[in-house]
C-alpha cells in the first residue's frame, strides 16, 4: 500500500461514514483525465508547476498500472482530453489557471480536423500509454474545454456502454479530475477516484493536491489506492 506523507494521510479516527463501494466490473469504467504528455511528462509546459507532485505520488507509473488492469479485467475504459484549438485562444475571458493554459499554449492543436504536429506534441499522450489507448476499443472522448466533461461526450459514451461505476485517474487533482468527480455524481454514477493515480500543482496560492484530496473525502463514494484499485479489478 502507498505510504503518504502526514500531510496526506487520512485521519486516525475520520468523522465521516464510509459509503463502501462495491465495484462490479459489469457496471464499471475506468477512466483517466488528461493523460498527456503537457501534464505528466518533464518535456511538458507545466512540469514544472506539477511535476514535484507527480513524483511524488508516482502518478504515470500508477495510470499505466491502472490502464492494464482495467484491460485485463475487460472492463469499459474512457479517455478524457484536453485540447485547444486556434480559436479557443480567442476567448474573452477567463480563470486564473485557464490563462496560465493559455500563455502556456498548453494541448495545443492546430484545429478540430488537423493533426499536424500533434504527434509527440504536448497534446499528445503519454507513450507508454498509447497500447492502452489507440487499441480500437478505448473511448476517446471529445475534449473537455475547461475542466468537467460537462462540455463533452463522457456521459454519453459511459451511458451507451452500460456503465454506472467510475473509477477515476488522472489529471489534474483538484482541477479536471474534482470537477469530473462532481459531474459525474451529479449524473448519477458511484465514482472512485485513486488518490496516488493522480497529482496537483505546487504554487504559493497552496496546496491543490492537498485540497482536492479533502473534496475528495467529503464528496466521492470511494478513496482508493492504486494497489487497492488492482486489488478489486482482479477479484471483483
Amino acid at each position: 500500500m502507498t505510504e503518504f506523507t502526514s500531510l496526506y494521510a487520512d485521519p486516525d479516527a475520520p468523522a465521516l461514514p464510509s459509503p463502501d463501494m462495491q465495484l462490479e466490473l459489469s457496471r464499471a469504467a475506468l477512466v483517466v483525465i488528461d493523460p498527456q504528455i503537457d501534464f505528466l511528462s518533464p518535456q511538458g509546459v507545466s512540469w514544472g508547476v506539477f511535476g514535484k507532485s507527480i513524483v511524488e505520488h508516482n502518478t504515470v507509473a500508477h495510470i499505466a498500472q491502472l490502464f492494464a488492469a482495467a484491460k485485463a479485467a475487460g472492463i469499459t475504459v474512457a479517455v478524457s482530453p484536453h485540447y485547444y484549438y486556434p480559436c479557443d485562444h480567442q476567448w474573452q475571458f477567463g480563470g486564473p489557471l485557464e490563462k496560465v493554459m493559455h500563455n502556456l499554449c498548453m494541448f495545443h492543436r492546430e484545429g478540430p480536423l488537423n493533426v499536424d504536429g500533434f504527434e509527440n506534441s504536448g497534446a499528445d499522450f503519454m507513450p507508454e500509454y498509447k497500447p492502452y489507448i489507440l487499441d480500437g476499443k478505448t473511448i476517446i472522448t471529445s475534449p473537455h474545454k475547461v475542466y468537467g466533461p460537462e462540455t463533452n461526450d463522457l456521459a454519453l459514451q459511459l451511458r451507451k456502454h452500460g456503465v454506472s461505476q467510475v473509477i477515476l485517474a488522472g489529471m489534474a487533482a483538484n482541477l479536471c479530475v474534482e470537477s469530473h468527480l462532481r459531474e459525474l455524481l451529479e449524473q448519477g454514477f458511484e465514482v472512485a477516484v485513486v488518490r496516488d493515480a493522480t497529482a496537483g500543482p505546487s504554487t504559493p496560492e497552496g496546496d491543490g493536491y492537498l485540497a482536492a484530496l479533502i473534496n475528495y473525502r467529503y464528496i466521492a463514494n470511494a478513496l482508493w489506492t492504486t494497489a487497492q484499485t488492482l486489488e478489486r479489478l482482479s477479484r471483483a
